[in-house]
């Protein structure tokens, strides 16, 4: 078994608190109407809480993909930590994927400020690694949504606040 291993880290200019509250909160309107034009819709089955399973639609014009679901494995939101997993049984993923496993935290970097960091475990059906640039393609699809929603709080700061 060969479990290979996505990092990274991104600067926002965005508070921990404000960026948790948008992205990691588990408030779907919030986080859908912050990613308008690359999510469609969410939705949530169950209650939010760990072993929830969150569909997102993608807008067509992010590219290929077009649903997103993830299981909810914990959130920690003193930590301003979650982690969640690729559901890939019944979907395309599941052709190329055993699982898929996510864990973010936000942490501070000054006033207005965070960095998020990002871990991605993965294992393949095959036990290979993905060639760099599929792992880079991973790490920027979660990043995508990262950097929509700042993108979005920079430009409407008190909308949230």
């Amino acid at each position: 078994m060969v479990v290979g291993k996505v990092t990274l880290e991104y600067p926002v200019a965005v508070s921990v608190e404000l960026l948790w509250k948008v992205a990691f909160s588990g408030d779907v309107s919030i986080f859908t109407k912050a990613c308008v034009g690359m999510i469609d819709d969410v939705e949530v089955d169950g209650d939010g809480g760990p072993g929830s399973v969150t569909t997102m639609k993608l807008n067509p014009a992010v590219g290929d993909a077009k649903v997103f679901k993830t299981r909810l494995l914990s959130r920690d939101a003193a930590a301003h930590v979650v982690k969640s997993e690729m559901v890939v049984e019944g979907s395309e993923l599941s052709v190329q994927f055993k699982s898929q496993v996510s864990e973010v935290k936000v942490v501070p970097a000054g006033e207005g400020a965070s960095v998020v960091h990002m871990t991605v475990e993965y294992e393949r059906v095959d036990g290979a690694l993905l060639p760099p640039e599929e792992e880079a393609r991973i790490g920027q699809g979660y990043l995508g949504l990262i950097k929509k929603v700042e993108e979005y709080l920079i430009a409407h700061p008190t909308e949230f606040a």
